[in-house]
C-alpha cells in the first residue's frame, strides 16, 4: 500500500510557491508593499503573506502582478528572565469574514518571564482564525526546550534568509525539529525570507498543494501539504511496505530522519541523485527527507507520522 506525504497527494500538476514571512516599509524594511510584492511576482511566486511586525494585512498592494495575499503578521515578545532569548511568531490567516483580526491592527509587543506566559499570544492568533508559525529559533537563541511547552505551532522555521545571510543562523534548524517530533509534537517546517530588504527576498519559500485562493492555501498550510526549499525540487515522497521513497531533482546529498540512530545518508559528489528508497524501522516515530544539490540549496519534506 502506498502512501504520500499530503504535498504530493491529488491531481495537482503544479505546487504554488509561496512566501510566509516578509517584512515592508509599514514597519522595519527597506521595500515598499509594493516593491515586495512585484519582486517576489518577478521571482515566480504565486502567494505571499506581507508579516510586519504587529501589523495586521489583508490588502493587495499590487493586485496588478497576480500574487495573491495570504493575511499575516508577526508578533514577537522578550523572554525577560534570561537576557539575550526572544519569541517571535507569525500568524498567517484566514479571510477577513472568517478572521478575528483587521486591516491595519496594530499590537504591543509582549514580554514574558517564561514561554509559558506567551501561550495567550498564540492563543489569540488560533481563536482568531490564523495559523501559528515559529520564527527564527536559532536567532532568537531559544533551543527546542526554551519554546516546546507552548502548545498550538502548526509549524517552525526550519530556515530563515534574513538570519542566514546577516549572522549565518537559522540555515537548518532540523535538530530542532527532531528534538520536538521526537516529543511527541506534530509540527512542520517552513522555509522563509524574512525579508528586511531587497537582497534578503525570494530565498526561501514553501510549495503549497493548493488551489490559489486563502482558504486553500491555509488548508494546506495547516494539513502540512507543502514542502519547503531553497532551491531542489521534491517531485514526490512516500512510504510502501515500510520503505519510504523519494523523487526530487538532481542533487548531491539525500538524508532520511527518523528520530532514531542509525541515519542513512545517500550522496553523489557529481549532484545527480534523483531518486533514492530506505527501509525504515519499525520503532521510527516519524520519516523526513532532506535534499540538498551541488550548489548547496537544501529543500526538506514534512514528516510521517507513525
Amino acid at each position: 500500500m502506498i502512501i504520500r506525504q499530503a504535498a504530493f497527494t491529488g491531481e495537482n500538476k503544479k505546487l504554488l510557491k509561496g512566501g510566509l514571512h516578509c517584512h515592508t516599509t509599514r514597519s522595519d524594511s527597506k521595500t515598499t508593499p509594493e516593491e515586495t510584492i512585484k519582486q517576489h511576482a518577478e521571482n515566480g511566486y504565486d502567494f505571499l503573506a506581507l508579516t510586519d511586525h504587529r501589523y495586521y494585512n489583508f490588502k493587495n498592494y499590487a493586485p496588478e502582478t497576480g500574487v495573491l495575499i495570504m493575511p499575516g503578521m508577526e508578533m514577537d515578545g522578550n523572554i525577560t528572565s534570561s537576557d539575550g532569548m526572544c519569541l517571535h511568531v507569525v500568524a498567517i490567516g484566514q479571510e477577513e469574514d472568517k478572521n478575528g483580526y483587521k486591516q491595519d491592527e496594530r499590537f504591543d509587543s509582549h514580554p514574558v518571564e517564561h514561554q509559558d506566559q506567551f501561550q495567550s499570544v498564540v492563543d489569540d492568533m488560533i481563536e482568531k482564525g490564523n495559523l501559528a508559525i515559529y520564527c527564527h529559533p536559532e536567532w532568537s537563541c531559544t533551543p527546542a526546550r526554551s519554546f516546546d511547552r507552548i502548545k498550538g505551532f502548526t509549524a517552525f522555521e526550519i530556515w530563515n534568509s534574513g538570519c542566514v545571510i546577516e549572522n549565518n543562523e537559522d540555515t537548518d534548524n532540523g535538530y530542532v525539529w527532531n528534538e520536538l517530533l521526537r516529543g511527541g509534537q506534530k509540527i512542520f517546517a517552513v522555509a522563509t525570507d524574512d525579508g528586511h530588504c531587497a537582497e534578503h527576498h525570494c530565498k526561501g519559500w514553501v510549495r503549497v498543494n493548493a488551489e490559489k485562493n486563502v482558504a486553500s492555501i491555509f488548508k494546506a498550510l495547516k494539513e502540512g501539504a507543502f514542502y519547503s526549499s531553497t532551491g531542489p525540487e521534491i517531485y514526490d515522497f512516500y512510504m510502501e511496505d515500510g520503505v519510504a521513497h523519494i523523487k526530487c531533482s538532481p542533487c548531491a546529498y539525500i538524508k532520511f530522519h527518523t528520530g532514531s540512530y542509525p541515519t542513512r545518508i545517500f550522496t553523489d559528489s557529481e549532484g545527480n541523485i534523483t531518486e533514492v528508497s530506505m527501509k525504515i524501522a519499525d520503532h521510527a516515530e516519524f520519516v523526513r527527507a532532506t535534499v540538498m544539490d551541488k550548489e548547496g540549496r537544501k529543500a526538506w519534506t514534512n514528516p510521517f507520522f507513525r
